[in-house]
């Protein structure tokens, strides 16, 4: 036996979840989904925010972060199969989905996902920065872009960290998982299926140009149940300057739906 593998530090959901197994069991489990080029640890400033009870599960992906050295996955559908199957196990107490910007969508299909193999629905999907997904795209593609034109665009959304930024070789390495997340959103298509159940929170920043409210109002459309819209200070990264009044309307949104459960 390799000694050193004995001291690895666990892998949970097979490292689509960053961070040990808690060793109690919470009463919900909240999977949040990164941005383009995002990773789990942009997440780790949740943990204990929203009590005990919420099991912050911060999702990991393939060439980002802890797993850069895996091959990024650049289309959807078998990225929402894999962390699908990753994630069954973890399925054992309620749950709920929050993704922002690329990873509202990955969220919202990961629900239906989940359902279609039997699981129950998540008791609420939070989509947050993103465009309901039957609207038609307005900006050209970017993942096929120059990388001039992909910098800049990088620049105007605010979503280039400064070291990154700031120096080239580290620029370089960080430009395919951009690409490869940009071909996510990009490539998708939406197919109608049977309307989700479960109450759906939308949030947009009052100053995002790239994702204002009218293009999130209709994320109402993809559910019978509630719907609520927030508008929250900021630009396209708003959860960054927000994230004490989000945070407050997560939990009672989660609040609300475990009927009193966190309270």
């Amino acid at each position: 036996m390799n000694p050193a593998a004995a001291h690895a530090p666990a892998r949970r959901a097979g490292g689509w979840i960053a961070g040990p197994p808690r060793r109690s069991t919470p009463a919900v489990r909240l999977f949040c989904l990164p941005y383009v080029g995002g990773a789990a640890w942009i997440y780790e400033p949740w943990r204990g925010l929203l009590g005990d009870d919420v099991d912050i599960c911060a999702v990991e992906l393939p060439g980002h972060g802890a797993r850069m050295r895996e091959p990024c996955i650049a289309r959807l559908e078998p990225l929402v199969d894999a962390l699908a199957s990753a994630i069954m196990e973890e399925l054992d107490v309620p749950y709920a989905l929050f993704g922002h910007s690329m990873g509202s969508l990955v969220a919202f299909e990961l629900a239906r996902e989940l359902r279609r193999r039997g699981a129950v629905e998540p008791c609420v999907l939070f989509v947050s920065g993103g465009p309901a997904p039957r609207l038609t795209r307005e900006r050209v593609p970017l993942h096929d872009a120059s990388t001039a034109r992909l910098i800049a665009r990088l620049l105007e959304l605010g979503g280039l960290p400064d070291k990154a930024r700031d120096e080239p070789e580290m620029l370089e390495s960080f430009l395919p998982t951009i690409r490869a997340d940009f071909a996510v959103f990009e490539t998708y298509q939406y197919r109608p299926e049977r309307l989700l159940g479960c109450p759906v929170v939308a949030f947009a920043g009052s100053a995002d140009i790239e994702v204002p409210r009218a293009r999130t109002m209709p994320w109402a459309q993809e559910t019978t149940g509630p719907f609520q819209c927030h508008v929250l200070s900021g630009g396209h990264f708003f959860p960054r300057t927000a994230q004490a009044m989000l945070l407050d309307l997560v939990y009672r949104a989660l609040a609300t739906a475990m009927e009193g459960a966190l309270r």
